[in-house]
């Protein structure tokens, strides 16, 4: 099938306007065939419809502009049901009751699926073609709800690179001084196996290789993901690695995104007064697959270490305010020609799956970083970020991130006569500081219209949150006893929370401070 738009404004990164046109452009199958005065003819001359669909053109009227497909290029889906439910709270005291340990909770394979396609709905409604999941599937990942996860965003039509956020090592390894203010009964705890060893960890990356790894013709991919470095051992991090090498999938890495884990590496032995982006250097794995998450207590040292392997950084500025983590150094991030991104995170610490507002906090936060104003971001550096970073991060610079021909079509139409762009000044500025996502009137992924006119086009958008309204407000009930039961551990790890933000570990990445 092949699609004209006609008379569309094309965002190009490259020139002053941030745009040219009007124009056409021309996508046939699921890539841009053409941009530019040769698209109508093209259009009107080249072979048949494919499976007997028909041609169909889209008429852009000279009013609307042609963009890129937003990349979130980092997300946890398991907690799409949850937003606004909690307060804020520092990410270590966050977890607790994000994602309380209690069989109830459990959830069946609808559940995942309904979860899912919750962010899946709004990504695309808001002109996102592309996510990568980092799914925490509680206790363990097993293949219905793997299968449950990858099926909504099958239905959907987003492009997804889903990979299993799993720990494989017990909480005492994983967080700074918490020994100090256990008793018998946290300590027990704290030493508890992790609910699925290594071993069946990689029997779940298996099956979702073999069972998901290209489907919907590429559409849907595997990653992996250590979740963070403190939360593996060293075997499993390099298992993970081999497999991300074997088959060029991105592989997931939070790291350093609270001071508390900045003070792993002196409180934790094993990282020897080693950061964790330096422990993961010198056991040879950070690479050019790598997406570092976070990167918030970093320093030069970290920098320098993740422009050398050529990693990708997955900045997520509404969650780092959200939970307090701190301000990342964007700047010097740009400087070293490290590729940035832009991620939601989770929509229960972003409270919406919307990436507009992510584009537009992270074209201010870093205002307050106290360097000169000639060092603020630009809204074309954000832009580049949400675009071309997000493009490197799912290592696709070559196919996605801009509307040049060959690519594949991952696009987002936008109404230039929306009170966004009312009066029309600079795209740029525009897109970044007033686009919310009401201008996006069509979303296409890989050459299909998912979203057009105020309508998902690829499945039953009402029932599915009908539905989901009604399973979830029973779940809730026991949402909430579960995160009563985790209320006894609130006092040692606040405890611990206190103990890190006193400590001294050479930076600081809050604002407001004396």
């Amino acid at each position: 099938m092949s699609i004209l738009f006609t008379d569309v404004y094309v965002y190009d990164d490259a020139s002053v306007a941030g745009m040219f046109g009007p124009t056409d452009v021309l996508v046939s199958g699921d890539r841009i065939a053409v941009v530019g005065t040769d698209a109508r003819r093209r259009f009107l001359t080249d072979g048949t419809p494919v499976h007997g669909e028909p041609h169909r053109e889209i008429a852009g009227g000279s009013r609307h502009v042609l963009v890129p497909g937003l990349i979130n290029a980092h997300f946890h889906s398991p907690a799409n049901h949850m937003k606004g439910s909690m307060p804020s709270l520092p990410l270590e005291l966050f977890m607790l009751f994000e994602s309380p340990a209690d069989p109830e909770l459990t959830p069946t394979p609808r559940e995942a699926y309904l979860r899912t396609m919750l962010a899946a709905l709004e990504m695309l409604r808001s002109g996102t073609t592309a996510v990568q999941d980092d799914a925490f599937l509680m206790p363990y990942p097993t293949p219905e709800i793997i299968d449950a996860v990858m099926q909504a965003y099958a239905d959907a039509g987003i492009r997804a690179s889903v990979a299993l956020d799993q720990p494989e090592l017990p909480e005492a390894q994983k967080l700074p001084y918490l020994r100090t203010s256990a008793d018998a009964e946290l300590a027990a705890a704290l030493d508890a196996p992790a609910p699925l060893d290594a071993a069946g960890l990689l029997d779940a990356y298996d099956y979702l290789f073999e069972r998901w790894h290209g489907a919907e013709n590429g559409r849907l991919t595997a990653a992996v993901s250590i979740s963070a470095p403190q939360r593996v051992s060293p075997e499993y991090f390099g298992a993970l690695d081999d497999l991300s090498r074997a088959h060029a999938v991105p592989l997931f890495a939070h790291m350093l995104e609270t001071k508390a884990q900045r003070t792993l590496m002196t409180e934790q032995p094993r990282f020897t007064g080693r950061s964790l982006v330096r422990y993961t250097a010198e056991l040879g794995l950070l690479s050019e697959r790598m997406n570092v998450i976070h990167a918030v207590w970093v320093d030069d040292v970290d920098l320098e270490l993740i422009a050398q392997a050529g990693s990708t950084i997955a900045h997520n500025p509404v969650s780092n305010l959200r939970l307090g983590s701190g301000v990342a150094p964007y700047r010097r991030m740009l400087e070293l020609g490290i590729p940035v991104s832009l991620g939601v995170d989770e929509a229960v610490c972003d409270d919406s799956v919307n990436l507009w507002g992510v584009v537009k906090t992270a074209g201010l936060v870093h205002n307050v970083s106290g360097l000169d104003s000639d060092l603020w971001p630009t809204a074309g550096e954000v832009l580049d970020s949400l675009w071309r970073g997000g493009a490197a991060a799912l290592l696709r610079s070559d196919d996605l991130g801009a509307v040049d021909e060959g690519r594949l079509a991952d696009l987002a139409l936008l109404d230039l006569h929306s009170a966004a762009f009312t009066p029309f000044n600079d795209l740029r500025g525009q897109l970044v500081y007033c686009e919310q996502g009401a201008s996006v009137r069509l979303t296409m992924v890989g050459g299909r219209v998912v979203f057009e006119n105020g309508s998902i086009t690829t499945v039953d958008e009402t029932g599915l949150l009908d539905e989901a309204r009604e399973l979830f407000a029973r779940k809730l009930p026991v949402i909430e006893r579960a995160r009563q039961a985790a209320q006894p551990l609130v006092t040692p790890y606040q405890a611990m929370v206190r103990t890190a933000a006193a400590a001294e570990v050479g930076m600081n990445r809050w604002i407001g401070l004396p």
